[in-house]
């Protein structure tokens, strides 16, 4: 186990450390792996001659630098709720495993001992301010006495525990399928037009998203087009083993979201829509760009992972569950 000693400052600044929006959270990222991630990651490595404009700003610099090894960091979930308290056990560190968490670049990073709370502890009011940044001190004196009274309760073990190991970095996906190159080349063509708001305008709505690339994603998977369905009873897109196109030959439901809005947040539409047509089957959720499939069979654990900009080798295995039979 990678052990690091963290032993809390007499005096420890305290920051705030946001998981991510709702539609798009990785808390748990940071807790299962013992880390907190801050981004834009591509950017590459900060440095302090690097200027601030290449990372969106100076979340990236106070991170890096400003943060010390036992100070206090509270993992942010909302505006006034945190989910964690953890103390800083690294220096700064970039981590290219976390290039794609939940299609976040977070590879700026520091070595973090976790307590998850038993429950999400909400504020009494807007403590981090009323748009709280991805990362900043904390001064306010409500959240400072909390922090202070949290390490100082036992039990202390949670501070001093070995950190869990890191994961490997996933290798790129080498060769992609011929009969995707196509398709994968125009998400990474046009990917970075879509967020260029000047240049594109508004961002592509879901049914753009599904009209360009979902269809033809699964069309160059094998699907003809008589076993996909769009929004056959409400479902975003549906595929089919046979026909008649009914319930139980059914073999994938797939709900589409706006581009960036999160599809991880679409899981528990897709399964209510299971629970009116009556058949449990494995859920595809995407925006496009980004797939996650979810297995019915293991209570909707997800499985399989796929991002067409950013494909990595466990892509291989989303395109097989996803192939037509």
């Amino acid at each position: 186990m990678t052990t690091f000693r963290s032993d809390v400052k007499f005096n420890p600044s305290i920051w705030q450390l946001a998981g991510g929006p709702t539609s798009r959270p990785y808390a748990d990222v940071f807790l299962k792996h013992g880390v907190g991630l801050i981004g834009p990651g591509d950017a590459g490595t900060w440095k302090a001659e690097r200027d601030d404009d290449e990372f969106e700003g100076g979340f990236v610099r106070r991170f890096a630098s400003e943060m010390q090894v036992g100070d206090i960091v509270l993992l942010r979930t909302g505006i006034a709720t945190i989910t964690a308290v953890g103390v800083v056990a690294s220096n700064y560190i970039y981590l290219n495993q976390f290039d794609d968490v939940n299609g976040w670049d977070l590879q700026h990073a520091r070595r973090i001992r976790w307590c998850r709370l038993p429950q999400e502890y909400t504020f009494g009011c807007s403590v981090f301010g009323a748009n709280p940044t991805r990362c900043s001190r904390v001064w306010n004196n409500e959240v400072k006495d909390y922090a202070e009274r949290f390490l100082n309760s036992p039990p202390k073990q949670w501070q001093e525990v070995p950190l869990p190991e890191l994961p490997p970095e996933e290798p790129p996906l080498a060769d992609v399928p011929r009969a995707l190159q196509d398709i994968v080349a125009r998400a990474q063509d046009l990917n970075p037009l879509f967020w260029d708001r000047k240049n594109f305008g508004d961002y592509p709505t879901e049914d753009e998203m599904v009209a360009h690339f979902v269809v033809p994603f699964l069309r160059a998977l094998g699907w003809p087009p008589e076993r996909i369905s769009i929004k056959w009873r409400y479902i975003d897109i549906a595929l089919f083993d046979a026909l008649p196109r009914i319930p139980k030959h059914c073999r994938f439901v797939i709900e589409a979201k706006r581009l960036g809005s999160g599809v991880e947040g679409a899981l528990e539409q897709a399964k209510g829509y299971l629970e009116v047509i009556g058949v449990q089957r494995d859920i595809v959720v995407t925006d496009g760009i980004r797939y996650r499939m979810y297995s019915c069979e293991n209570g909707f654990a997800s499985i399989a992972y796929a991002n067409l900009i950013r494909l990595k080798n466990s892509a291989a295995d989303f395109f097989s569950r996803l192939k037509r039979p």
